[in-house]
């Protein structure tokens, strides 16, 4: 018997991370065969046409000229509080909710899955989420002792199944009488879809209906991690406006992330962003996620708060970080253009996109079609049910032809 020291919930961890090891065959590729004859698709960080990661000119230059005392002194636990106003007024723009809301600073997008998860469901509870979905979620929940569980994301007509939604919320909530259901949008990953405005609408509808029953209680955590890239600024947060006036037991957590939207994914700052008509419901989510914080990772950092905190509060450089960011959701679009242009000629059936990082292509058989599409020297994530293509990573030029070698691929497997 192997010796091991660890507690009986710790015991037999192991992470495995298909996004990592596919970077990691794509980087041993490059140096074999040269990096102009690899495309690598795992990527999930912008990089421009010449392969190199984008940092935003404006947001490098904020930061770079910080005081140093921004950048190595301690931050608030809750966070900065120039910073947690910028970011409800960054995510919600316009269409700001008639409701209570307060933010608490988090260690990048994750950080908000991960208090969701422990302060608003029991031990042993199950969270649902889309049957398209970011890995790390699962993960997120098994390590807090939770289990997750999916719903049938899309449709016949590829639209969002609200029938296998409301199956499975009306299920689980029939076990438990607290539901953390987690919706990555707009610009989901890995599919790149946005539900629309009336979508949102049928969603919070049967929220609502269930909410009459006030010892039910549902926590409905919208991840916006793509959120400045999935559109027009306005248009792509107008959805947000229906989180006001919900009952008091159905609770908005929106997770905003610095990640992308300011190109600063190691810096790990992001916000959980409550939404409640409750002021209790709103105060007690500050304290209680604000506790969380210390006895995880106590405080974030404070630089790059101060750097978004100083870009919000200069509306001509504010100006200038939206135009730059622009120029890279312009060139994903592109990239993402041609791939599905050429899907389509190809007869190669993808989920629909609409913004993002990332596009995917159902397959039956997803580790095979990428080992076959790796003797191209082309490097793509096997999910559970298709492949995922980072668009934001492969450039213009070696995209194309990238939809015809899935098809070839997908074909020989199958």
């Amino acid at each position: 018997m192997t010796m091991s020291m660890a507690a009986s919930h710790a015991k037999g961890k192991f992470a495995t991370d298909n996004i990592f090891d596919a970077n990691a065959a794509a980087v041993k590729a490059a140096v074999q065969f040269g990096k102009d004859k690899v495309t690598n698709a795992t990527i999930g960080a912008l990089l421009d046409d010449n392969e190199v990661l984008v940092c935003l000119p404006t947001v490098e230059k904020v930061l770079r000229n910080l005081p140093v005392e921004e950048l190595i002194n301690y931050a608030p636990i809750a966070g900065l509080p120039d910073y947690l106003d910028a970011v409800i007024d960054l995510a919600v723009d316009i269409h700001r909710p008639e409701a209570y809301i307060k933010a608490i600073a988090t260690s990048g997008g994750s950080g908000v899955i991960h208090h969701t998860i422990w302060n608003y469901t029991e031990i042993g509870d199950t969270v649902l989420t889309t049957d398209w979905f970011w890995g790390p979620y699962r993960v997120l929940c098994q390590d807090a002792l939770r289990k997750l569980d999916t719903f049938t994301m899309f449709d016949e007509q590829q639209h969002f199944n609200m029938v296998s939604f409301q199956e499975k919320v009306t299920a689980l909530l029939a076990k438990q009488d607290s539901l953390v259901i987690i919706l990555n949008s707009p610009a989901h990953n890995p599919t790149g879809y946005s539900l629309s405005d009336a979508e949102w609408a049928q969603v919070l509808n049967l929220c609502k209906e269930i909410a009459q029953d006030k010892s039910k209680k549902i926590i409905l955590d919208v991840d916006i991690a793509y959120l400045d890239f999935a559109g027009e600024k306005a248009a792509s947060r107008s959805f947000m406006k229906q989180f006001g006036g919900l009952p008091e037991n159905i609770l908005v957590i929106l997770g905003y992330s610095m990640s992308k939207s300011f190109t600063a994914y190691g810096q790990r700052v992001g916000a959980m962003i409550g939404v409640s008509s409750s002021k209790d419901v709103i105060d007690e989510f500050v304290n209680i996620n604000q506790y969380s914080s210390r006895a995880t990772w106590s405080n974030i950092n404070r630089g790059a708060m101060r750097m978004l905190a100083t870009i919000y509060k200069d509306k001509s450089l504010l100006a200038q970080v939206d135009a730059e960011r622009n120029r890279g959701y312009q060139m994903i679009q592109e990239r993402a253009g041609i791939f599905t242009r050429e899907a389509k000629a190809a007869n190669l059936k993808m989920l629909p996109f609409f913004g993002g990082y990332f596009l995917t292509i159902p397959v039956n058989n997803p580790a095979a079609v990428c080992d076959k599409l790796h003797e191209d020297n082309i490097f793509a994530v096997p999910l559970a049910q298709g492949i995922r293509i980072a668009v934001c990573a492969v450039t213009s030029r070696k995209i194309t032809g990238m939809a015809a070698a899935v098809a070839k691929a997908k074909a020989a497997v199958d």
